[in-house]
């Protein structure tokens, strides 16, 4: 049994709710308007949500390996205990964007600070599959 479907008012956003530079946007799109510019507003439209889209925060994280053991194992790890990890040296590393692999990459040593690594990205995943479609 399926539920019918409801249609719901989202509450309007005046300027003073908006992040900066949403509320200049919006004022640029009334403008526009009133110069009989419809193009103009579309893309104005559509820079608006692309900047909303650009600011949204991900958790980016990179994946050397990963390891399985038993509990008993796990309860028997000290300080200076090597965890074996699937990964070899050399092999490429998981980039994960809120949980979803993103690219491939080598694990570099960045150049401003000797003492911090970083990814340079091999491969972008599942770029070629979005654009065949």
């Amino acid at each position: 049994m399926t539920k019918p479907n409801k249609s719901v008012k989202l509450p309007e956003l005046t300027s003073e709710d908006m992040p900066a530079g949403v509320a200049e946007a919006e004022t640029e799109n009334a403008s526009a308007t009133a110069d009989g510019t419809a193009g103009a507003v579309t893309e104005a439209n559509e820079m608006l949500n692309l900047d909303a889209v650009m600011r949204i925060p991900v958790n980016i994280q990179v994946v050397l390996g990963s390891a399985t053991m038993q509990v008993a194992n796990l309860m028997k790890l000290r300080r200076g205990a090597v965890v074996q990890l699937d990964h070899r040296v050399g092999e490429p590393v998981d980039v994960v964007v809120n949980g979803r692999i993103v690219a491939r990459g080598e694990v570099v040593i960045v150049e401003d600070d000797n003492s911090r690594f970083g990814v340079s990205l091999t491969e972008i995943v599942g770029v070629q599959a979005k654009f065949e479609a």
